[in-house]
C-alpha cells in the first residue's frame, strides 16, 4: 500500500518494524497533497521542507529504538484557528492582524510533543462560523467527492484533505458541528469529545477540539495524546487516566434511540433518513435494542442560539479598526451587524435557549446507552455557497443535528454510512452519555467493521 494511505496505526507498526520509514512516509504524502492541493485548496503555511527535516529526525530516532512519542513520524495537519508557535493565526479571514502565535495551543503542544509532523495548517471560513469552505482569507476549499461541492465546516480544510488522503490525521475544532459536518460531507470519522475532554485554549462554551480520521483507531489514537492536561483550560476536566486502545463494542442489549428528524432546522431528506434507519437495522441486527426517539429542539432554541452567537461576533468585529472590518466576508459581516438593533433582553434570552437545548438534550437521550441521527439533513451543497439557506438571517438550519451535543458536553462521533445516488457520503452520528467518549468510539467501531465491505474507494485528484 502507498504510504499515504496508510492509516497513522499502519504506519507506526511500520516505523517499529522498519518496513518503511518517516522519511519515506512524508514523501508520500507530501506528492499526494502537491496533486490534490490545486483541486481542493485546503492547506494553509504548508511547510514541505520543515516536515520532511523532522521526518529524518524521527527516521534517525527509529533507527536506534528511541522514537520521543507514541506519534513520532506521523504526518499530521492542524487547523488554523489553534494556534502554533511563530505562526499567524488568521481565523479563515482577511479582517485578521496576522500576528504570529506566541505558543503552540494546548492540542498543537501535545502531538507534537507525541513526536507528529506538522506540515501544513488547514483552511476554516471566517471566525469558523459557516459550515461551508467559503472564506475571505483562504482560497474556496472543495469537497475531493465532487469537486463542485462543499467539503463542510468549520474544519474544511482538515476534512477535505483526510478525504484525499493526505495525511491520516488530522485535527479540527467544534462549537456547532465544525469536525461532525465535514466528516459527514466528505466521508471520514471524527469525533467531538465531551465537553473539556481535550484541553485547549481559549476556552468556550461548547467549543472542542477533536480528531478528524480515515479510521474510528486513529482518532483513538489520537485521543490518548490530546486528552492529556494543560492548565490553560480552565474549563478541562480533571485528568483521567482512560485506555484509548478501544475495541468493537459489544452490542447485546445496549439501548440505541434513533432520531430521524431534529425538531428544528432542515427536514432530514430522503437519503439521509434511509441511511440512518438501515443503520438502525444494523444494529438490532447485532443485538442491540433500538427504539425511535422522538424530536427533543425547538426552533426558538436554535434561533436563540444563533441571535447570541450574532451579537458575540459583533462585540468582536466592533473591536477591529475599520479598514479591517469590511473586509470581512460579506455574509458574515451581515450576519453579525443584523445583531446590531438586539435589546439586552433579546441577547439574554438568546443565551437562555443554549441551557434550554442543553437540558433537552440530555433529557431526552438518557433513557438510551447511545443515540444515533443523521450528522446533517442533507447531504453536501454547493462548493460556493456560504450556507445552503443562502440566508445570513437564516444561517444554521443545517447544523440542527450538531449543534445541541455541544451545548450538552455529549460525546458525538461522525461516520460514514451511505452514499446518496450522486456519490456523495452520508455521516451516521453517534451520540453517548456525557463522559463516555471511550463508549462512543466503540459504537463506531462496531458500526465501521459492520459496513467494511461496502467502503467505497477514496476520491483521486483530477488527471490534468
Amino acid at each position: 500500500m502507498q504510504p499515504f494511505r496508510m492509516s497513522a496505526i499502519a504506519l507506526l507498526d511500520a516505523y517499529r518494524s522498519r518496513a518503511l520509514s518517516p522519511l519515506e512516509a512524508m514523501r508520500s504524502v507530501l506528492d499526494r497533497v502537491a496533486r490534490f492541493e490545486p483541486h481542493i485548496h485546503a492547506t494553509y503555511l504548508l511547510a514541505p521542507e520543515r516536515a520532511l527535516a523532522e521526518a529524518r529526525a524521527s527516521e534517525e530516532r527509529w533507527r536506534r529504538g528511541e522514537p520521543i512519542g507514541p506519534l513520532d513520524g506521523v504526518p499530521m495537519t492542524i487547523k488554523d484557528n489553534i494556534p502554533t508557535k511563530g505562526e499567524p493565526v488568521p481565523l479563515g479571514t482577511a479582517a485578521s492582524d496576522l500576528s504570529p502565535a506566541a505558543e503552540d495551543a494546548p492540542p498543537a503542544a501535545r502531538l507534537r510533543e507525541a513526536g507528529a509532523i506538522v506540515f501544513t495548517k488547514t483552511t476554516m471560513p471566517d471566525f469558523g462560523m459557516l459550515s461551508s469552505g467559503l472564506s475571505s482569507f483562504h482560497p474556496l476549499t472543495r469537497n475531493p467527492w465532487d469537486l463542485t461541492r462543499n467539503p463542510g465546516g468549520s474544519s474544511s480544510g482538515a476534512g477535505a484533505l483526510a478525504a484525499a488522503c493526505c495525511g491520516p490525521l488530522h485535527l479540527g475544532t467544534d462549537i456547532g458541528g465544525s469536525v461532525r459536518l465535514p466528516a459527514g460531507w466528505c466521508g471520514i470519522f471524527a469525533l467531538k469529545p465531551s465537553g473539556g475532554r481535550v484541553p485547549i485554549d481559549p476556552p468556550y462554551l461548547g467549543r472542542v477540539a477533536g480528531p478528524m480520521t480515515r479510521s474510528v483507531a486513529d482518532a483513538a489514537l489520537m485521543m490518548a495524546t490530546l486528552a492529556q492536561p494543560d492548565a490553560r483550560d480552565f474549563m478541562s476536566l480533571p485528568p483521567q487516566r482512560l485506555d484509548w486502545r478501544v475495541a468493537p463494542a459489544k452490542l447485546d442489549g445496549v439501548r440505541i434511540g434513533v432520531l430521524l428528524e431534529a425538531g428544528c432546522g432542515y427536514a432530514t431528506a430522503a437519503p439521509v433518513r434511509a441511511a440512518v434507519e438501515r443503520a438502525g437495522r444494523d444494529f438490532a441486527a447485532a443485538g442491540a435494542i433500538v427504539e425511535p426517539l422522538a424530536p427533543f429542539l425547538t426552533q426558538e432554541m436554535l434561533d436563540g442560539l444563533d441571535r447570541f452567537w450574532r451579537t458575540r461576533a459583533l462585540v468582536d468585529m466592533r473591536a477591529m479598526p475599520p479598514e479591517r472590518r469590511k473586509t470581512i466576508l460579506p455574509f458574515i459581516l451581515e450576519w453579525a451587524e443584523s445583531a446590531a438593533s438586539f435589546s439586552g433582553e433579546v441577547v439574554f434570552q438568546g443565551f437562555s435557549q443554549i441551557m434550554a437545548m442543553r437540558k433537552a438534550a440530555v433529557r431526552a437521550t438518557q433513557p438510551y446507552d447511545f443515540v444515533i441521527l443523521p450528522t446533517a439533513p442533507i447531504t453536501a451543497f454547493e462548493a460556493e455557497l456560504a450556507s445552503p439557506s443562502k440566508d445570513p438571517l437564516n444561517p444554521l438550519p443545517h447544523v440542527c443535528c450538531t449543534v445541541a451535543f455541544n451545548m450538552s458536553e455529549q460525546p458525538a462521533a461522525s461516520i460514514n454510512c451511505a452514499y446518496s445516488a450522486e456519490g456523495l457520503p452520508i455521516g451516521l452520528q453517534i451520540v453517548g452519555r456525557r463522559f463516555d467518549d471511550l463508549g462512543v468510539l466503540g459504537v463506531a467501531m462496531a458500526f465501521e467493521a459492520m459496513r467494511a465491505s461496502e467502503a467505497r474507494a477514496w476520491p483521486e485528484p483530477p488527471a490534468t
